[in-house]
């Protein structure tokens, strides 16, 4: 089986830290977000991925050097999730592929999504799950795709993509080569020449769309505070504080709620840190107060 990690974004709702590292490279519980996805492809059986990179690629391809399964596709132009799929086209041959999106955290069985395509017959699988805040994908009754940014029909209703899809690499023929495009626009273009497209629909999941600094620090709580998640985060107790193995704590600092530590990362003695996330190798000041912070260097 063969994967895509679309990891080329400018992570823009995450600015300023997106200006230090691309969101994918992000660190949850010390580690990028992207080893930890590569992790959940390669258990579900996954043993050839391609993640594109264009906003600070460099560090991508550094993180991802000498991992034989994966190859890097390194994009000078800013291409969209369509264009940066046509890219790598013919990297997947004629069988069907998984695409997830770089900014995402799921529980959901990759290995079923793609059983559950190849059994469809449809040219394309989207995983759909009911979240308000993002529902704009119009399925019909027999859960195929009909529409996307419109108002619901007669007969059908609104969902939400979680960023996880099978595609069948012939589809992505009609999307042009060398430009930005969007993978809806070739799926609108899809179902306009009688095209399918499943409608996987998933509830009772664990899923987040890392898009903002609100969202990632509430990644952090919702998953130090159960201590861990199976299958993507290992299990690590029941404390609400995650602390990696070099962290240096000053005398006299208080923890406070729930609160992550990256390695290398020094805390100032009597610092007070409440419902904060540190990035590995930073250090905060001596006496500082930091509440719903996200702290990447000298605090």
């Amino acid at each position: 089986m063969k994967a895509m990690v679309l990891a080329a974004g400018f992570g823009t709702r995450l600015r300023p830290y997106s200006l230090q590292r691309p969101k994918p490279l992000f660190p949850v519980l010390d580690t990028p977000l992207l080893a930890h996805t590569l992790g959940q492809l390669r258990r579900s059986g996954v043993e050839d991925v391609v993640v594109n990179a264009h906003h600070l690629r460099e560090q991508i391809s550094t993180m991802l050097h000498g991992q034989r399964d994966v190859r890097v596709q390194l994009e000078d132009l800013e291409l969209g999730t369509g264009g940066g799929l046509r890219l790598a086209h013919s990297h997947f041959g004629g069988s069907p592929f998984l695409a997830v999106n770089g900014d995402i955290v799921h529980d959901l069985d990759l290995a079923a999504v793609y059983g559950s395509h190849c059994a469809s017959g449809a040219e394309v699988t989207m995983v759909l799950h009911d979240c308000s805040r993002f529902n704009n994908v119009r399925v019909n009754g027999q859960s195929r795709i009909v529409g996307f940014s419109e108002p619901a029909g007669e007969g059908e209703r609104l969902l939400a993509f979680t960023g996880v899809q099978v595609i069948n690499p012939a589809v992505l023929s009609l999307i042009p080569e060398g430009v930005f495009y969007n993978i809806i626009d070739c799926y609108a273009d899809l179902l306009k020449r009688g095209g399918t497209i499943q409608a996987l629909v998933v509830s009772g999941h664990f899923w987040t769309d890392m898009g903002t600094p609100a969202d990632y620090l509430q990644l952090h709580e919702d998953i130090v505070l159960k201590g861990g998640m199976p299958g993507f985060f290992p299990e690590r107790g029941a404390s609400p504080f995650y602390l990696a193995k070099d962290v240096v704590l000053g005398s006299r600092v208080a923890l406070q709620d729930w609160v992550s530590i990256g390695h290398g990362a020094t805390i100032g003695e009597g610092a007070s840190l409440t419902r904060v996330v540190v990035w590995d190798g930073a250090r905060v000041a001596p006496g500082s107060i930091v509440t719903d912070s996200i702290i990447t260097g000298e605090g």
